[in-house]
């Protein structure tokens, strides 16, 4: 069996689709500013629960990019394959996730589609009765940073595919 990455060609596989503009080169204190705001949002969350936001943000967005490197940060961290490919039927497969997961979870879908209306409050509760105030906030700031990576991504299409887990860390 062949397995395609974007670093190997193979035949009858649909070409990479170029990147549309590499924002970070042409606004690097605004990309600067993205990684200081990563770097602050996921103090004090618990690294795997992170991935999984980020994960499902990036699911919900469509991001190609955001995809490739946080599933594969996900798996080199120690993430189960199962559990990763469970996130986008997390509703079905909740079996799969701890209670606290499942709640941010749910967070992230509300906070990530704000466009069809305003965060539940019956969800906001859950998460509320799983984390206390500070972590709270960290969470709501992972989510609003990883919807923020996403939309330069998908803009901008930056490529999936060449991402090496740790490559940003």
């Amino acid at each position: 069996m062949t397995t395609h990455t974007a670093d190997t060609k193979t035949e009858g596989y649909a070409a990479e689709v170029p990147v549309r503009l590499n924002w970070s080169q042409h606004a690097p204190e605004v990309y600067k500013a993205m990684i200081r705001l990563d770097t602050a949002a996921k103090q004090g969350l618990d690294p795997a629960l992170y991935e999984l936001v980020k994960i499902r943000a990036s699911q919900i967005n469509h991001c190609a990019l955001c995809l490739d490197m946080h599933t594969k940060d996900a798996l080199a961290a120690g993430e189960s394959v199962e559990r990763i490919v469970q996130l986008a039927a997390w509703e079905e497969s909740r079996h799969f996730y701890t209670e606290k997961e499942l709640a941010a979870i749910e967070l992230t879908e509300a906070v990530t589609v704000l466009t069809d209306g305003f965060v539940p409050d019956e969800v906001y509760e859950k998460a509320a009765g799983h984390f206390d105030e500070p972590e709270l906030a960290q969470l709501i700031a992972a989510i609003t940073t990883i919807n923020a990576w996403n939309r330069f991504g998908v803009t901008c299409r930056m490529t999936p595919g060449h991402y090496t887990p740790g490559q940003h860390a």
